[in-house]
């Protein structure tokens, strides 16, 4: 039975308690530092960790049921998204691939060219996967998948369900359509396509054809995840936080016209480790939330209070 500290977090209908000692990992087993997590239609959580095992997947309750991935990655696995046909994508940073996985682990297809870096930071498409440091990704309702290409290539690519490039947008630089850091992205019910730009401490919205429309500001705006409308941030240091440190963070909750709904940091426990570099968050369809704790090498799970 999961051993939960009766502490509330966020507020009025969006309120959680920390479950501790999630998940309950195996004696002698190593998950390594969490990056990214995800959750597929029969509930299972699948954690994206930089170690031995890179794909671990666990029960709700957090008991061990797998792992596959050994060898098949990077030192930097970076993102992980699951899609409505259960298959899972793994976005390979420092390799410059996204690549589409069975539920358990077979190789379906890659895009980008392996260790192969596209330089599009200088504005220029070398080859057809214009990959440079991709960080993650989201798959629209009409299939299409739009690839955040975070560290090195300071863009947004749209492919088709095939696999097929059609349309790159953005730069480095500040400016409404300019990226210091494509962290993340999701597709919301409005067929906006929201951004994650990390160092410009905001998330950028666009139309799926790359126009853009507005932008909130969020302190490091790092994980996203939507669910029912409301738009769950991971954050990994937001503006009062950047000089506390690499153990500062916060989730927060908006609404899709941009308004707050509640957020919690580390002043809401008494632990005062509550969240400790939040790099990328799910929610399950109870609404409960699951949190890859970079900085903090584990895996959070809050528990929506009724």
């Amino acid at each position: 039975m999961e051993n939960m500290k009766l502490k509330a977090l966020g507020s009025g209908q969006y309120r959680y308690e920390r479950v501790e000692r999630w998940p309950k990992v195996p004696k002698y087993f190593e998950m390594g530092q969490p990056s990214d997590v995800a959750i597929n239609s029969s509930g299972e959580i699948f954690v994206l960790s930089r170690g031995t095992h890179p794909v671990t997947v666990w029960t709700p309750e957090g008991d061990f049921i797998g792992s596959w991935g050994d060898g098949m990655f990077s030192a930097v696995p970076h993102g992980i998204f699951i899609g409505k046909d259960d298959n899972v994508w793994i976005v390979d940073c420092n390799a410059h691939v996204a690549m589409e996985f069975s539920p358990h682990g077979q190789i379906l297809r890659t895009l980008g060219n392996k260790n192969s870096p596209s330089p599009t930071c200088e504005g220029r498409l070398v080859h057809s996967q214009p990959f440079n440091m991709p960080t993650n990704l989201a798959i629209a309702p009409n299939g299409d998948i739009f690839v955040a290409d975070g560290y090195g290539g300071h863009k947004v690519h749209r492919f088709n369900s095939k696999g097929e490039l059609l349309l790159s947008w953005g730069r480095q630089g500040r400016g409404p359509g300019q990226f210091e850091l494509v962290h993340n992205v999701w597709i919301d019910s409005r067929n906006r396509v929201l951004v994650c730009d990390d160092e410009n401490d905001r998330v950028q919205l666009f139309d799926m054809d790359g126009k853009y429309l507005e932008e909130w500001e969020i302190g490091n705006p790092s994980g996203i995840f939507i669910k029912d409308d409301i738009v769950y941030f991971a954050q990994l240091q937001p503006f009062e936080d950047k000089k506390n440190g690499r153990g500062s963070g916060s989730i927060s909750l908006y609404n899709l016209d941009g308004k707050l709904l509640t957020s919690w940091d580390n002043t809401a426990s008494d632990d005062k480790e509550a969240l400790i570099g939040p790099h990328d968050l799910c929610v399950a369809q109870n609404g409960d939330i699951y949190v890859c704790e970079v900085y903090g090498w584990r895996m959070s799970k809050f528990r929506k209070l009724n």
